[in-house]
């Protein structure tokens, strides 16, 4: 079955394609990221996220909000940070103001990694889009990722 069947409705053929789309783009990120980093999909997306909390006011993020931002269930984003931290790549400490609270940061060998995998993903990024890019059924949703602009 592809995006186009005529037996899909016309959303249900829009979420098939969008849906393949992701498919391939992971795929692609996936083995690129092992081959080159020793790293999956979502634990350079949990490092990635994490790198991004500051100091300021709101700047840590909770598991919650860390589950969210990487699509995982909250249970399956403790096992992920539990594997980092395991591998030294994370560590977390408690909250200063709130000792129920407990927060994660990128450990300093997390950063590194982070930076080398970095231009990986980008690299796999653009190589997954430009292979969609020539499906005809793909090619639509390609030009929308490469046009959105998320608000600041």
């Amino acid at each position: 079955m592809t995006a186009t069947d005529p037996a899909l409705t016309a959303l249900a053929q829009g979420w098939c394609a969008l849906s393949l789309l992701h498919g391939q783009i992971e795929t692609h990120i996936e083995r690129a990221l092992q081959a080159e980093h020793g790293l999956s999909v979502r634990e350079y997306s949990l490092l990635d996220v994490l790198s991004r909390q500051h100091d300021g006011e709101g700047g840590h993020l909770q598991m919650k909000q860390v589950a969210d931002a990487v699509v995982l269930s909250q249970s399956a984003t403790t096992r992920l940070v539990t594997r980092l931290e395991d591998r030294g790549l994370l560590s977390r400490y408690l909250c200063p103001t709130d000792r129920r609270g407990i927060y994660t940061d990128v450990s300093e060998a997390g950063a590194a990694l982070l930076a080398q995998a970095r231009p990986t993903n980008d690299a796999a990024l653009r190589e997954a889009l430009d292979e969609a890019a020539r499906d005809p059924e793909l090619a639509p949703l390609v030009t929308a990722v490469e046009t959105l602009r998320v608000p600041a």
